[in-house]
């Protein structure tokens, strides 16, 4: 008969673990694609370059797999000291995983040039020689792709960069090829106990995931550059009981900015604007807790907090 320890240790030799750096130039649907794979929405998205600011862990559990996705900020030339912490987030996320996805646009906004691959994607390659890490290159936005002939000039360009173990065209918007590349992924896993249990979805606490899904609205409902320029802080967020004795989730964040001007387009006419963004995330909010929520949402001006490090280390943007 084993005792409790055996059993443990045949437990441990069974499961299988990977983790898997998922990176790219900004708004290529890296954090589509981690939220495809994981069958839940665990990183914001929008159609704005740069949404994810930090590296988030994405959680996907195949029978005794379990496969760890890092989703990082776009690879992009700093402006800011924020830029600059988002691009060594990126970087880091290349550290201590078994594999990576490269993840580039099928259509990209650029005229392709196989001659001369976008810098920050070579960059990258050169991040996957220097390590010696194996990486599946996703060609993401097919659906988008009127000829699908003009993947071939792609892939051979990339191929001829790097020896990818596979090249998957996909639309994670669509779901479309991420379980071909989950399928891929799978042959790095190893024998290891599994990191997160099977009911963990994300390394993300509660507070920043309600804060990023406030910030989501705002970069959803604003245009230009003000949605780059703001930032939020949950300043309450408690579970109690309404008159009815039914949970109700309590939620005041802070929405920082860097101008008045900004403060007033975020604001709206008659607090239109605000009203807008904060109903939008409180459905989120109440979808992801499984609750009902009162959203408060207050804001603050903050000059050039993106150039300033106290800031965005007391929002844990470092």
């Amino acid at each position: 008969m084993k005792n409790k320890n055996s059993e443990e240790l045949t437990l441990n030799k069974e499961t299988k673990s990977a983790f898997i750096a998922v990176v790219g130039r900004p708004n290529v649907g890296k954090s589509s694609f981690v939220n495809a794979a994981v069958g839940q929405k665990v990183a914001i998205v929008s159609d704005k370059p740069q949404t994810t600011r930090t590296r988030i862990m994405g959680v996907c559990n195949k029978e005794e797999h379990q496969l760890v996705f890092v989703d990082t900020p776009g690879f992009h030339k700093p402006r800011n000291m924020l830029d600059k912490y988002m691009t060594k987030a990126a970087q880091n996320g290349l550290s201590d995983v078994e594999a990576a996805v490269l993840v580039v646009e099928a259509m990209p906004k650029f005229k392709f040039n196989p001659e001369n691959l976008p810098p920050a994607e070579l960059e990258l390659i050169e991040q996957f020689k220097k390590r010696k890490l194996p990486a599946v290159l996703a060609l993401n936005k097919i659906d988008l792709l009127e000829k699908k002939e003009e993947l071939l000039e792609m892939i051979t360009a990339y191929m001829s960069a790097y020896d990818f173990t596979a090249v998957v065209p996909m639309s994670a918007k669509n779901n479309d090829g991420v379980e071909i590349i989950i399928n891929e992924l799978l042959k790095f896993s190893h024998p290891a106990p599994h990191f997160f249990d099977e009911e963990t979805v994300t390394d993300q606490p509660d507070r920043v995931m309600v804060a990023e899904m406030i910030r989501e609205k705002i970069l959803r409902t604003l245009n230009d550059e003000i949605p780059h320029g703001t930032a939020v802080e949950i300043e309450q967020f408690y579970e109690r009981d309404n008159n009815m004795g039914e949970p109700i989730l309590e939620v005041g964040a802070t929405i920082y900015c860097e101008k008045d001007s900004h403060k007033g387009i975020l604001i709206g006419k008659g607090g239109s604007m605000l009203k807008r963004i904060g109903s939008s995330a409180r459905r989120d909010i109440e979808e992801f807790f499984g609750i009902k929520a009162n959203l408060k949402l207050w804001i603050k001006v903050k000059e050039d907090w993106r150039n300033r490090g106290g800031i965005i280390h007391s929002l844990g943007l470092d």
